[in-house]
């Protein structure tokens, strides 16, 4: 086979549409509202931040949404990613499951973030915007959004949570490379960063904080926009290429997923592989059991409250019904730096409420134990966020091992961690600590949520 027919085919095998979950729940997702009004927010409230193709894909209640070809045109870069059958991890286990993973590692910067920076800064420069800013946390995010403006000729500056900003130098030097700037937040460039910093020089910062320096910036200049890397519809809508690939190689292995998992911060990976299941279930397809895997140490989905809440600490940004720990919640440093938001992305959220979901918490030792039996078996060692993905799925193959099933069972390989080893060495010298969320913070964040009348 010539190079030729290997790229018709591989760009063949590249979802045409991106999927969009919302037209297939059984009830409409609660409105975004305004926080001065507390009514539903309209596309003028979200121009500051947003071009107008990214507010209607927010609002789009339309089953397929036709991806640019310029986009499919970057991702065939990467895309599709593959899926692997984990036999030697099976081997390892000796258990009867069949574990299957996506690899979205493959990417240029090395997660499935670009999957939504690519299409965020395509229809940016279609706006005509020269200029966006942006959050991360672990580096993986502004590392893709760094990439993506690189291709689209789009300055990019990213407010990194000041304890990934010195956790993960090599990500910073990635983003550089790529052409952005990478501040560590809380910064003294923002109102908002100063008045943190007022108050404790040395915070370690959130990504709520890092999301209100970029959003005030964004709001204040009229060439500036602002991208999320999660949370957000449209950047759930953006990431179901995966879920969508992923069907498309069962098919041809002649198998299915019985559980499908994946870690969850903002929600945006696990959405990626879980919507196009989810809505082949809810269209009468096979059931599967989906499990949302989160770190203990900031457990959204299986403590919080769902509630109306700002996406960021200062409240710049409209409120969203979320499972939140409360917008002024500032996570312990652990290592998953992705995974360090207080809240979870609506749609997932609201799946959670339907019962259509499971959601538990593992403490970071166990999920970089799991990841090095991983890697030892697969030879790809995973991002301490992917970790937490890999520890549910040992866990399930070990119970199908104990109930003597053989299930079939899918999980999102969201990153790698070459960016990340610091992480390992701490844990190879047994430094890693297992660290609690301080619940008197939470109970003092979830008391401050904003008030709003019954639905």
């Amino acid at each position: 086979m010539n190079d030729t027919v290997k790229y018709v085919l591989s760009e063949e095998r590249i979802p045409k549409f991106w999927y969009n979950l919302t037209a297939d729940l059984p009830v409409p997702p609660p409105p975004v509202l305004h926080p001065g009004t507390l009514k539903p927010v309209g596309p003028d409230d979200l121009a500051p931040l947003f071009p107008m193709a990214l507010i209607a894909q927010e609002v789009s209640t339309e089953r397929e949404i036709e991806i640019p070809q310029p986009v499919r045109e970057v991702y065939r870069q990467w895309r599709p990613s593959p899926l692997h059958r984990a036999r030697r991890l099976e081997k390892a286990l000796d258990t009867p499951a069949r574990i299957y993973f996506k690899n979205e590692g493959v990417s240029p910067a090395g997660s499935h973030k670009p999957n939504t920076a690519v299409a965020q800064a395509f229809y940016n420069r279609e706006a005509g915007i020269r200029h966006i800013t942006t959050e991360t946390g672990a580096g993986q995010w502004g590392s893709s959004l760094a990439f993506a403006g690189a291709v689209f000729g789009i300055e990019i500056d990213v407010y990194m949570v000041r304890v990934s900003y010195n956790q993960k130098p090599y990500r910073r030097a990635l983003m550089e490379t790529y052409g952005a700037r990478c501040v560590a937040s809380p910064s003294n460039e923002t109102a908002s960063g100063r008045a943190i910093l007022a108050k404790n020089p040395n915070h370690p910062g959130s990504l709520g904080i890092a999301i209100s320096e970029a959003v005030e910036l964004a709001a204040q200049r009229d060439d500036t926009k602002y991208a999320l890397g999660s949370v957000l519809n449209h950047v759930m809508l953006h990431q179901t290429v995966i879920g969508q690939e992923a069907m498309a190689q069962f098919e041809l292995a002649n198998d299915y997923p019985d559980v499908v998992i994946a870690c969850t911060g903002g929600g945006s990976n696990f959405a990626g592989i879980a919507f196009p299941f989810l809505g082949a279930q809810l269209r009468g397809g096979k059931h599967v059991r989906v499990i949302a895997v989160e770190p203990s140490a900031c457990p959204s989905l299986t403590k919080g409250a769902y509630a109306y809440d700002f996406g960021d600490t200062a409240h710049l940004t409209p409120l969203t019904k979320m499972h939140t720990l409360g917008s002024s919640f500032t996570p312990p440093g652990f290592h998953a730096g992705g995974l360090r938001y207080h809240g979870m992305g609506p749609l997932v959220s609201l799946v959670k409420e339907l019962g259509l979901i499971e959601a538990r918490a593992y403490h970071q030792t166990p999920c970089f134990e799991a990841g090095v039996q991983f890697a030892r078996a697969e030879g790809i060692v995973p991002a301490p966020e992917s970790n937490h993905a890999v520890r549910a799925a040992i866990d399930e193959a070990l119970r199908c091992k104990e109930e003597g099933v053989s299930r079939s069972i899918l999980f999102n390989l969201s990153g790698h961690g070459h960016f990340d080893m610091q992480a390992y060495i701490d844990y190879q010298a047994g430094n890693l600590l297992d660290l609690e969320y301080a619940e008197d913070e939470v109970a003092l964040a979830l008391a401050g949520l904003p008030s709003v009348p019954a639905e």
